[in-house]
């Protein structure tokens, strides 16, 4: 089944956005039931992740392809606003910046949901880079830069 006949496993657009609902289990947690800061980026990867197999890009077929090609990250810029615990339902919201030449840039924020409010825990600033085999910069293909136009919006100054 792909993520097009099952989309609320990979998520949802709206607007320019992805979203990714994530609960948090026990195997996320420290000792203290608070979300282990590393699981953050974990949440965010997925968010990326399907927001492209949302949009018909798979990285197995980049990387299957004549020319094999990946998305390496090269940078972060993370803000940890509060903890998130157990069992809490969080929304990863993802916006991509920037698609082109070899650089795909995004934004992404986590939020918690509490009473109907969506409460913002975690943001990031994302720099990525298409690279080859021998981690290479490479050009982002036309098919990539094409299903992401539509999307792409300017970074909130």
């Amino acid at each position: 089944m792909s993520a097009r006949e099952w989309p609320d496993l990979a998520g949802r657009i709206e607007g320019q956005t992805h979203i990714l609902p994530v609960r948090v289990y026990y195997e996320d947690t420290d000792f203290s039931g608070i979300v282990y800061h590393a699981n953050y980026l974990r949440f965010a990867e997925r968010g990326r992740s399907d927001f492209l197999r949302v949009v018909g890009i798979s990285h197995t077929e980049l990387f299957d392809g004549e020319d094999p090609l990946a998305f390496a990250i090269h940078r972060m810029e993370i803000d940890f606003v509060k903890p998130a615990r157990i069992d809490e339902l969080l929304e990863v919201h993802t916006r991509y910046t920037r698609a082109g030449g070899a650089r795909l840039e995004a934004e992404q924020v986590i939020y918690r949901q509490a009473a109907g409010e969506l409460d913002p825990i975690w943001r990031a600033k994302v720099f990525a880079a298409v690279i080859d085999l021998k981690g290479r910069p490479r050009r982002m293909p036309a098919e990539v830069r094409d299903a992401l136009k539509t999307y792409v919006q300017p970074a909130v100054q």
